[in-house]
């Protein structure tokens, strides 16, 4: 079998499995730009449910960019207390929207060098941004994106700029977007990191971790007869 055979049969299960139709999991109105970018800073090690049980109250109180520019950090850290690492995320909230005001008129900018100068964006920010708001083919490369990525072997990289690289060189662009959504769902359902679960998978038939796996078990019952 071919990579390009193998990129094939695992891009056509994954879109049997979870189809096609896929947006981004984050609640925002979809003339707020920014409401997205602020959630996706808010979901880094945190549940996007938990994201969108605050921000459905957060952005009521703080209707646009400048509200959050002028909010009280104090004041912010207790609005978005239950969700992880908030101190320096309510930071990062109100320095990016000093600097959407500052340097991009309050609107969100297009592309990733841009959108990476703000605080608290980094490149899988970016192109959730670009991916779903502009609509730039974009991967973006959260840890279940990588480990399946690398589980399957598509890459062999760890840095996500890195695995990034190597998933543009091997899927279709009209997959980029997509991998990432369908990604999450299967690292989520099956392939967990500790403990995934193959028997319950439908890619083992492209899948080299769980090849080596298999021969690995094959070995170590020969041994043992």
């Amino acid at each position: 079998m071919t990579k390009k055979e193998r990129v094939e049969g695992i891009l056509r299960l994954l879109d049997e499995h979870y189809g096609t139709d896929l947006g981004a999991t984050l609640d925002y109105a979809p003339d707020k730009a920014w409401q997205l970018l602020f959630s996706t800073i808010l979901s880094a090690q945190c549940t996007d449910a938990r994201v969108n049980m605050v921000t459905k109250d957060l952005y009521v109180k703080y209707k646009d960019v400048q509200a959050f520019a002028d909010a009280d950090l104090h004041e912010l850290e207790q609005d978005i207390h239950s969700i992880g690492f908030y101190h320096s995320k309510a930071k990062n909230l109100i320095a990016c929207a000093k600097k959407l005001i500052s340097d991009f008129e309050g609107q969100v900018p297009r592309t990733i060098e841009e959108l990476t100068s703000l605080p608290g964006v980094g490149r899988k920010t970016a192109n959730v941004i670009r991916g779903n708001i502009y609509h730039d083919p974009s991967i973006v490369v959260d840890t279940h994106v990588g480990r399946i990525s690398r589980r399957l072997g598509l890459t062999k990289e760890t840095e996500p700029a890195k695995v990034e690289r190597d998933l543009m060189k091997a899927l279709p662009e009209d997959h980029w977007i997509l991998i990432n959504l369908q990604g999450i769902t299967l690292g989520r359902e099956i392939c967990k990191a500790p403990t995934p679960r193959c028997g319950e998978c439908f890619l083992t038939q492209y899948c080299r971790y769980y090849e080596q796996n298999e021969k690995a078990a094959k070995r170590k019952q020969k041994e043992t007869e």
